[in-house]
């Protein structure tokens, strides 16, 4: 058969070259009537050129390089190897018809939005659109309208079971204005917990401190895994977001007790008299830390806990619900105390507790 030759058409009439942004297909490929071979460009236009007919694509440019309309884009031959022909120029050409829309995309770009769902409407018009563009828009932080925040606006991490009592709490308080909720679960953004907005995943913490936000609480009480909460505190810190003491009205703090930043004391708990509350540990509902405890960073202490005097509590632990200790015992870091468990011995760091069981020590 003889070698037909793919020419650069004219897309606007006002620009007599055009760039060759990508080829499709490889040199010597076999392909079939109407497959896409490549795509150009124009500063106003965009176009993918297909095979006028079966064959091999030989390719006769480069891609980057802005040609002449008319200029020889490729060849269909009938075989992958034989002598190319030296191209002729048309004398005249049609010129495109012109896009409906101002939006300039690929055919391959197309299909790969309709697969991710995307909205052609919201795609930016001042490039030609990609697949490696699509890739890079649906990777980008998304931005979104947010207003100028006040100094005491605060952001809640996690749209849980204990973000909404964390959220409750912060409103309790009266001293800061919600400015809305960040959660991983991208499902989530655009809902609402408790009449506050999911405004997006972690993305977005960059755009909503360039619009003030400084001050951010951690909703994720992290009962099956500590790590995950204690992971949550480094990245709000690591981003330049302070965490609050929230402390709930109801709740009691002697004037004596040292609260350090990012402690949680939740509504009827108790802390005693010269109790230390070390930063970004917790207190939960009903819970009683008295006189001369120490709580270590991260530990929980959960709902209906009783901590007689003088109990030092290490770090990353878990005390669990209604639990009760002697006067003076020492809990290690990152032991687990199951729910009930009654403490009458120090219990070692990492040590597992059972839920309901008399502790009076490893060897017992």
């Amino acid at each position: 058969m003889p070698q037909t030759l793919v020419l650069l058409p004219l897309l606007n009439a006002n620009e007599p070259e055009a760039r060759l942004v990508q080829f499709h297909v490889a040199d010597g490929q076999p392909v079939q009537k109407g497959d896409l071979l490549l795509t150009i460009e124009t500063t106003k236009a965009a176009s993918d050129v297909e095979a006028p007919q079966a064959g091999f694509v030989r390719l006769a440019a480069r891609e980057g390089e802005t040609l002449a309309v008319g200029a020889v884009l490729a060849y269909i031959t009938a075989t992958a190897d034989e002598t190319l022909e030296s191209a002729a120029r048309p004398q005249e050409l049609e010129p495109a018809s012109p896009a409906p829309t101002d939006l300039r995309i690929t055919k391959p770009a197309r299909i790969l939005a309709e697969q991710l769902g995307l909205d052609l409407a919201t795609l930016p018009v001042d490039r030609l659109i990609t697949e490696a563009v699509l890739r890079e828009l649906a990777t980008a932080p998304r931005r979104i309208d947010l207003p100028a925040y006040a100094e005491t606006s605060l952001i809640l991490y996690g749209a849980g079971g204990h973000a909404k009592a964390v959220l409750e709490m912060a409103r309790a308080t009266g001293a800061f204005q919600l400015a809305g909720i960040v959660d991983d679960n991208p499902t989530l953004t655009g809902a609402s917990v408790l009449g506050v907005p999911v405004l997006g995943t972690r993305e977005i913490l960059p755009q909503l401190m360039e619009h003030g936000v400084r001050l951010a609480a951690n909703g994720v009480g992290g009962i099956i895994n500590i790590e995950i909460r204690v992971k949550l505190f480094e990245l709000l810190a690591s981003v330049g977001l302070a965490l609050p003491v929230l402390c709930h009205p109801r709740a009691t703090v002697e004037p004596s007790a040292q609260i350090e930043a990012g402690v949680q004391v939740f509504a009827n708990a108790y802390v005693g008299s010269a109790a230390v509350l070390h930063e970004n540990c917790m207190i939960n509902t009903g819970a009683i830390v008295s006189h001369d405890c120490e709580i270590g960073r991260y530990t929980h202490i959960a709902p209906g806990c009783l901590l007689a005097g003088h109990v030092h509590v290490g770090e990353r632990a878990l005390v669990g619900m209604g639990v009760t200790t002697m006067i003076g015992l020492q809990i290690g870091s990152g032991a687990r105390i199951g729910n009930g468990a009654v403490l009458l011995a120090d219990v070692p760091e990492r040590q597992i507790v059972p839920a309901g069981k008399i502790w009076l020590g490893p060897e017992k």
